[in-house]
């Protein structure tokens, strides 16, 4: 790896590169190729950039941010045409071919085998023949997803969703028009477009497609400016508030609490700028309320009949080693797991796994035993 080279492309210095590798860049050996991960942001550069030994970069995704109150939020962030498409509730993946060679890069900046695996599997791989620098990125989204299992979609497994698209060494993302077209050509799923508005006409807009996907229980929207000229925003349903709250509150004691107030906060915001009578105040505090106290409750009490608070899924897999290699890449990031013997289904296998929440566990019993908070 030429190390000046590589530093020019991340707007570095080479001694910058280098002094990093002290702090926040890591190297990861494994799984190959061999790669330098951004564990933290630097200067004009995302977590989650990724160098490999061949000297390609593939840069972090960059956050979006959130709109609280919308109609503002709007007017302050764009003017013209604004692109509004479904969020999807999944988990951040982007996908390369290094070396000729399929991989799928968690958000943090690992390679992951299993999400690599799914992305061999429904990406056509003449997408990355003719493309060979191009870096899709996507949300992993289905019931049978390790990380975040949702039965929201129409999907029977777990599919990818492409909704940007960007270059190897380079960070801008290519924006709404050629992500759509990519897709297309190339029979990717993609993330629904929903409309383009006219930002001074758009908030009105935006609420009622944010009420009809609540409605079917989806996370929100990302508003995206259609040139591509000023960064995204996200904004989310109600019961996508509610429905991260009642998840994490099952397990509150390995959350933070940001987490919780956060969604919380939203909800306020949301309600006084949506206007609500009294009446959809107090569906919206009843559905907000049961959302902490009957996890909440239903863990204390599971507790005390001496259970285990453990989180559970499934996920599918074709080969035995993908799921021996997961495994792996759980333990490296901190994750303990119970892992079930696959069990055959189809060409392939599928895996349960039984997820170790043992701060909440802890402090669960301490506090049933007696122990003040």
């Amino acid at each position: 790896m030429n190390v000046e080279r590589v530093a020019n492309k991340l707007g570095i210095t080479k001694e910058r590169f280098e002094g990093l590798q002290e702090t926040i860049i890591k190297r990861s050996g494994w799984p190959e190729p061999h790669l330098f991960r951004f564990e933290k942001p630097a200067t004009g550069i995302e977590a989650g950039t990724i160098v490999f030994d061949n000297g390609e970069i593939v840069f972090g995704y960059p956050k979006i941010k959130r709109a609280m109150m919308l109609g503002p939020a709007i007017k302050r962030q764009f003017s013209g045409t604004v692109a509004v498409e479904e969020k999807m509730n999944g988990y951040n993946v982007r996908v390369a071919s290094i070396d000729g060679e399929v991989y799928a890069l968690t958000r943090g900046g690992f390679i992951c085998p299993f999400s690599t695996e799914v992305a061999r599997d429904l990406i056509d791989p003449h997408l990355f023949e003719d493309n060979p620098h191009m870096v899709l990125c996507g949300e992993m989204v289905g019931p049978e997803n390790p990380y975040v299992p949702k039965d929201i979609y129409p999907i029977e497994s777990i599919e990818f969703y492409l909704f940007d698209v960007s270059t190897k060494n380079c960070s801008q993302l290519k924006g709404v028009y050629a992500t759509h077209r990519i897709a297309k050509e190339y029979g990717i799923a993609c993330t629904p477009l929903l409309g383009e508005f006219r930002a001074e006409c758009a908030t009105q807009r935006i609420m009622e497609i944010i009420r009809q996907l609540g409605k079917k229980g989806r996370e929100g929207v990302i508003i995206k400016d259609v040139e591509n000229k000023v960064s995204p925003l996200k904004y989310t349903s109600s019961q996508s508030n509610c429905s991260d709250l009642e998840f994490a509150f099952r397990y509150y004691n390995d959350y933070a609490n940001d987490f919780f107030m956060s969604r919380v906060v939203r909800e306020g915001f949301q309600a006084a700028e949506w206007d609500e009578s009294p009446e959809e105040m107090k569906e919206r505090a009843l559905r907000l309320g049961e959302s902490i106290l009957l996890p909440l409750t239903a863990t204390i009490r599971g507790k005390m009949r001496n259970e285990q608070i453990v989180q559970q899924s499934q996920f599918r897999v074709k080969s035995i080693q993908t799921a021996r290699d997961f495994e792996q890449h759980l333990r490296r990031s901190g994750t303990k797991a119970v892992f079930d013997m696959p069990e055959a289904d189809g060409d392939g296998y599928i895996v349960r796994i039984l997820k170790l929440v043992m701060s909440t566990n802890d402090k669960t019993q301490a506090v049933i035993d007696g122990q003040p908070w």
